[in-house]
């Protein structure tokens, strides 16, 4: 047995706001644990044979929300991986109670000025579209920073280069299971 066994028993999923780093982070921390990684946006891009900002232009966020709840279940179905999910999921109630109930959540945060540079830097966000990216992130930041302190863990990653924050997610999480 080793040290990361305790780790590996669920799944781990990332919640937190667009250019946090979910998605990066996310798979470092699997390959440092060993485990699969999982893309909630790239699965429910693949789910629906279209991109997310053709979803949201085609089918409205509604629609791209039940179909993300949807592709997040099936994944929490799966054996332990490493789960990185899109901004908005941890915001339905539903999708929520299921990440909660399956996995060990964990909350990515850093300050909105970091993030507004990261996210400002691409196009291929849908609530960003001829928006101010710090306007955008300082409303979010608002509505959804309750609710993802509802995670089992927060990991402050600050502009940290990617491996010091797999390495701040792994000491998070193994508190949390030793507290437990």
């Amino acid at each position: 047995m080793d040290r990361y066994d305790p780790l590996r028993a669920r799944t781990i999923t990332l919640v937190g706001l667009m250019g946090v780093g979910k998605s990066s982070v996310g798979r470092r921390l699997a390959n440092a644990l060993d485990m699969p990684f999982r893309d909630a946006d790239t699965e429910v891009e693949t789910a629906a044979g279209r991109s997310i900002p053709e979803i949201f232009a085609d089918l409205g966020e509604a629609a791209f929300r039940e179909g993300e709840r949807r592709v997040i279940a099936r994944l929490l179905d799966e054996p332990p991986h490493v789960l990185a999910t899109g901004g908005g999921a941890f915001m339905n109630a539903e999708t929520r109670a299921l990440i909660k109930a399956r996995s060990i959540s964990v909350w990515l945060k850093a300050d909105l000025e970091v993030l507004a540079k990261r996210v400002g830097r691409k196009d291929n966000r849908p609530l960003l579209a001829g928006k101010d990216p710090m306007d955008v992130l300082k409303a979010q930041a608002e509505v959804r920073y309750p609710v993802y302190a509802e995670a089992d863990v927060t990991v402050e990653t600050g502009d940290t280069a990617h491996h010091v924050a797999v390495d701040q997610v792994i000491r998070a999480i193994s508190a949390y299971l030793e507290a437990k």
